[in-house]
This record gives structure tokens, C-alpha cells and sequence, in this order.
């Protein structure tokens, strides 16, 4: 497609976040035909912490993205606990462990190929009127906040969520929850994404190039990386040598909420429209379909709330179920359970890697 640039500071769309799914966002709408602008005020690629599989689904909609980063092939998903082990091979192809840094420069090569401007600013305030919004500088049509858990957009648009529950009640999920990564200089010993279940967090076990394997623990707030690893001998023992590779990336909370998804011209996506938990490694699939539909339905807020719900949802419930039963006194009998019900828990496996 040709570079179209975009009119002065005017554009068609302004894409507020330029992670992976806000590249994705942009190139959904030059495809559409519609002039973009994507800030981002750090400097490309941005590295973060995540677990780096992408599930088949993922990799069917990475591809249709007209990218095709490079990685290691991940056969399946295998839950983890002491002796007892619960696995599941996809039947619906293979995924792909594929680093962060790695899966965003592609993205951000893709579309500054389909014509999208990329500018190195920050979005801190937001003016809406009846047929633009500015921010960031940039007059537009419409705004897509892709910007993340920690979203301006969402704040500045009147969109951010409270918390489930009375004040002071009890959160129905526990405790908050955050996410660390490290990476590994060791040769991958499994074509498995493995998840290790530890008495607080898990660990989850990507390997992500030849030589190179990433540990991405979740759990509650104040978790130490290399205590929580120490309580799985297992995982323990695979890493034994093996240099660190980088620093500890940390994330979080995890769980954030959206009273809506749209507000006048403005759009959340991705991370920023709602997040549940990295529980089930479904974030980037779930945000490319929201991608998708955003761009799709730009002139009708209602039909993208309505479709934001349906691809959510198994999203959404599944995660939730998952996160309450690893939060509750049934904790440790996650992995038991699927072990003795491998056609359910390769059903869950499936539908969420679709």
C-alpha cells in the first residue's frame, strides 16, 4: 500500500499506544482505507512483561496482520504441580513462543509500510468535540486508546472502572495480582508453554528462540521472583546454570476495569477497554479482534460495544473462573483436577487457543 501521509496534524485516526495492538489498530485502518496516527512516546521496540506465547489463534491473526515474527513452535499447554502433570497438544495447529521485543518491531515495520505516521508523543489530556478530538497534539476523527493497563485514555475519556464490591469488601479474586519476567540463556527442553503451579504464583515456561527461554510469574502484590522459583524444584532444577538473560520485567495490577468502551469519538482497546488476568495467556489474541472491530465500527459505538462483548467474552469468563479457584482454598487442586479431566481441561485449552 502506498504511504499516504497524514493531512498536517489531521488525521482519520489517532491511535493513542504503540504496543502491539495499537500498531495492529493502525494497520486495521489503513486498510480500511483511513489516514492514522500512532504516538507513542517510548522508544521503540518496547519490551515488557508478558508471557511471549502466542496461542494458534494469536498466530492466525499475527499472520493475517502480514506479519510473521520468529520464534519457537509451541505444541500445547501443560499445568504443573509437584509429580502430577495435566497436558494438552493443540489440535488446531501449532502457536509460537516469540519474544516481545521481537513480535513489536514487526508490527511497527507493518505499519509504518501501510502509510501509518508514527510520532514520539505522549497523550496527557483530551478535547472532544462533535466531529473531532484532539490529543496528543493531533486533530481526529476518532481516537483509539490502546495505551494499556495503565491507560490515560480510559481516565481522561471518564471511562475507568471501580472495583467490583462495597468498598473495603473483599475482592471476589483475592488479592491483587502482578506479573514478572525474566529471560533464560538455555536451550528449550520442551515444545510446550509449561505452567507451574507454586503455593502463591505461577510460573509460566515459554520458550521463545534456539537458545533462550522466558519465566513470566503471576501472583499477588510484593512477590519476589526468585522465592517464588525457588518453590518449584522442578522448574528449579531445568534452570540450573543458566544465565539470566536481562532484568526482571514487572507488571501490574493485572485486573483493571472499563465502565464502557466508548465515550463520544474516543475507543478502548486492548489492555485499556478491561483486563481480567494473564491467567490464561489470552490478552494479545483478545485485543487484535478488538482491533478489528474498533476499526470496523469507528461510526457506531454501539455495535462496537456489542461486538467488544462478544469477543471478550469466553475471554472474560474463563479468566475469571481460573483466577477465583487459584485465589480460593481449592487452589491446589487446579492441576489434579485437570489431570483427571484431560477432555475438559483440553476443551478450556482449545477454546481459549482458537
Amino acid at each position: 500500500m502506498t504511504p499516504r501521509p497524514a493531512r498536517g496534524l489531521d488525521t482519520d485516526v489517532l491511535v493513542a499506544g504503540g504496543g502491539p495492538v495499537g500498531l495492529a489498530a493502525a494497520i486495521e485502518a489503513r486498510r480500511a482505507g483511513l489516514d492514522v496516527v500512532v504516538v507513542e512516546p517510548r522508544e521503540a521496540p518496547v519490551d515488557k512483561a508478558c508471557g511471549e506465547g502466542l496461542m494458534p489463534g494469536t498466530l492466525v491473526a499475527v499472520h493475517a496482520l502480514g506479519v510473521d515474527p520468529p520464534g519457537h513452535d509451541l505444541a500445547g499447554i501443560s499445568y504443573q504441580q509437584g509429580g502430577v502433570a495435566a497436558v494438552h497438544r493443540f489440535a488446531s495447529g501449532p502457536g509460537r513462543g516469540v519474544r516481545r521485543t521481537t513480535l513489536h518491531a514487526a508490527l511497527r515495520d507493518a505499519a509504518r509500510d501501510a502509510g501509518a505516521v508514527l510520532l514520539p508523543r505522549r497523550v496527557t489530556t483530551i478535547e472532544q468535540h462533535a466531529d473531532r478530538v484532539v490529543a496528543g497534539g493531533v486533530r481526529a476523527r476518532w481516537l483509539l486508546g490502546c495505551d494499556g493497563l495503565h491507560s490515560r485514555v480510559r481516565r481522561e475519556a471518564g471511562l475507568e472502572g471501580a472495583p467490583r464490591g462495597r468498598p473495603g469488601a473483599r475482592d471476589p479474586l483475592g488479592a491483587r495480582r502482578f506479573g514478572l519476567r525474566r529471560h533464560y540463556r538455555v536451550a528449550p527442553w520442551t515444545d510446550l508453554v509449561e505452567v507451574h503451579w507454586g503455593p502463591r504464583a505461577e510460573a509460566y515456561v515459554t520458550p521463545v528462540e534456539e537458545h533462550l527461554v522466558g519465566v513470566a510469574l503471576i501472583g499477588p502484590a510484593g512477590v519476589d521472583f526468585d522465592a517464588e522459583l525457588a518453590t518449584l524444584p522442578r522448574l528449579v532444577e531445568r534452570l540450573a546454570g543458566a544465565e539470566p538473560a536481562g532484568p526482571v520485567r514487572g507488571a501490574g495490577p493485572l485486573r483493571v476495569r472499563s465502565v464502557a468502551r466508548t465515550a463520544g469519538r474516543v475507543r478502548l482497546v486492548g489492555d485499556a477497554s478491561g483486563y481480567v488476568d494473564a491467567l490464561t495467556g489470552e490478552g494479545l489474541r483478545v485485543g487484535l479482534a478488538q482491533a478489528r472491530a474498533a476499526v470496523a465500527h469507528l461510526d457506531d459505538p454501539a455495535a462496537y460495544e456489542r461486538s467488544w462483548t462478544r469477543v471478550t467474552r469466553d475471554y472474560r469468563l474463563l479468566t475469571t473462573g481460573l483466577v477465583a479457584a487459584a485465589a480460593s482454598p481449592w487452589r491446589r487442586g487446579v492441576v489434579p483436577a485437570a489431570a483427571r479431566l484431560p477432555r475438559l481441561y483440553g476443551s478450556v485449552v482449545e477454546r481459549l487457543a482458537r
